[in-house]
């Protein structure tokens, strides 16, 4: 009975050791295919880059001109501008743009000396000169880019008026932004499926998607920079956009 109870104890012993070591394996194999799969997870990734062009055409002009007046007495000069910003004011109204969209500057102020017989001032004052800038900001580009380009008219006036290049703006940039994200993140991954079709796998969820340039050109501009553009001088304008995605291979 004692040799029968060694042996069914050493039995066991063996058959405990065994159960132990297929117990290891199973689990050792389990992890191995765990490790694997996470393996899988953090190499398997495709990086592309992907792109979205709109035209747009800005809602918002921006507009600048400036006139003067020289006369021998500051209350002469004063007098003088005040008579040209009427007609300037009269002008800009009568072109169809609203009081409400014209803002008159402030005046500069610039006294002219006489010069001598070698060229260099004296004291003595010769006039005084007045000048004063208009901006006219307003939602009508066509109309107020019309004027801009017509407003020479004001010389038959008598008034010395200058007129600046207009600056055109786009007023729904944030609402662009998030289209023009969503659009350029579609084009990357139409990029990747492209790229990993020939292997004959699939393109998984997106791991990540980073905004890169973005930026507004005139509609034939081919510029690019890294910072990105804002283009102010155009009326018609491009807008580009690229994102930098990831995405999980399966």
């Amino acid at each position: 009975m004692g040799e029968n109870g060694g042996f069914l104890k050493n039995t066991q012993i063996v058959v405990l050791g065994v159960c132990i070591a297929v117990a290891t394996i199973a689990s050792s194999v389990i992890l191995s295919q765990g490790f694997l799969k996470v393996t899988k997870f953090v190499k398997e990734v495709i990086n592309v880059t992907g792109s979205a062009q709109k035209d747009i055409k800005s809602d918002l002009i921006v507009w600048r001109g400036s006139f003067s007046a020289r006369q021998a007495t500051l209350s002469g000069a004063y007098k003088s501008l005040k008579e040209n910003l009427d007609k300037v004011k009269g002008y800009l109204v009568s072109k169809g743009i609203k009081e409400n969209e014209i803002t008159f500057l402030q005046i500069d102020t610039e006294t002219i000396y006489k010069k001598n017989d070698k060229g260099f001032d004296t004291n003595e004052v010769e006039a005084y000169r007045l000048s004063q800038s208009v901006e006219v900001k307003s939602g009508d580009v066509d109309k107020v880019t019309a004027v801009s380009r017509e407003s020479t008219e004001l010389i038959n006036q008598g008034v010395e008026f200058i007129s600046l290049a207009p600056d055109y703006f786009y007023t729904k940039l944030d609402e662009l932004k998030i289209e023009m994200l969503a659009r350029a993140t579609e084009n990357a991954k139409l990029r990747a499926e492209n790229m990993v079709k020939a292997t004959g796998n699939k393109i998984g969820f997106m791991r990540s998607a980073r905004m890169g340039v973005f930026q507004i050109t005139p509609v034939n501009s081919t510029e690019v920079s890294d910072g990105g553009v804002n283009d102010t001088s155009s009326l018609d304008k491009k807008v580009t956009a690229v994102v930098s995605a990831s995405f999980a291979i399966e």
